[in-house]
């Protein structure tokens, strides 16, 4: 079974939106990656809850929502009734992680921890039983268009063996500078949902840009 694609719609055209999810859906993608900035935590401001409101009923595809938010436990309620299926929030973010973490889960929303590429995988141990997936990630956030770290591959595969070892059940997830060339190394380390943007939708074809990271991670 090939790798779940995630394309992030960071890098899609917003005047078009719509015609971009629905490409990116036609060619195969299983996920779609949403990442809501604060311009704190990260300096640039993204996407509200009315942004996954207003997507929900336009694709089938999962939305993938990455908060990079400082205090996320004040809008995951938003996020969740507005059609979330997944929620990721970062460690580095809140001082009550295992708190926001059960709060995604008691509104039937699956949860996921992420970790910034300076931050080891020691620091999300305690969580890794409760969490449906961890997103690691492999350029520093906030921003599209990054070269990926090959120094958080090391990371996926602290994680997977964790995973083997105590028999959890995460999906482990990457995102930042996810191309052709890096997907393999992350794939073979353990990871099984990629984020893809930028390369993605550079407007060459975004279709057979997904069929190709789907190929590269069977």
């Amino acid at each position: 079974m090939s790798g779940i694609i995630a394309p992030s719609i960071l890098s899609a055209d917003y005047t078009n939106l719509e015609r971009d999810v629905k490409l990116v859906e036609s060619a195969g993608a299983e996920y779609l990656h949403i990442d809501v900035m604060d311009g704190s935590f990260v300096p640039s401001i993204s996407y509200g809850p009315n942004w996954v409101k207003q997507l929900r009923p336009e694709t089938d595809m999962v939305l993938d929502v990455h908060l990079m938010v400082v205090n996320p436990e004040k809008i995951v309620d938003e996020f969740s009734d507005a059609g979330a299926d997944i929620i990721g929030v970062h460690v580095e973010a809140t001082a009550h992680i295992h708190r926001v973490l059960q709060m995604i889960k008691n509104k039937g929303v699956k949860a996921e921890v992420v970790i910034n590429p300076g931050t080891p995988v020691l620091a999300i141990e305690s969580v890794l039983d409760m969490v449906d997936q961890v997103l690691v990630m492999t350029v520093n956030p906030g921003f599209g268009g990054q070269k990926f770290l090959p120094s958080t591959i090391e990371k996926v595969a602290q994680l997977k063996a964790i995973r083997d070892e105590l028999g959890y059940t995460f999906d482990i997830e990457i995102d930042g500078g996810v191309n052709n060339e890096t997907i393999g190394a992350a794939y073979e380390a353990g990871a099984n949902v990629f984020v893809a943007g930028s390369y993605v939708y550079d407007k060459v074809d975004p279709a057979a840009k997904i069929n190709l990271l789907k190929e590269l991670t069977k």
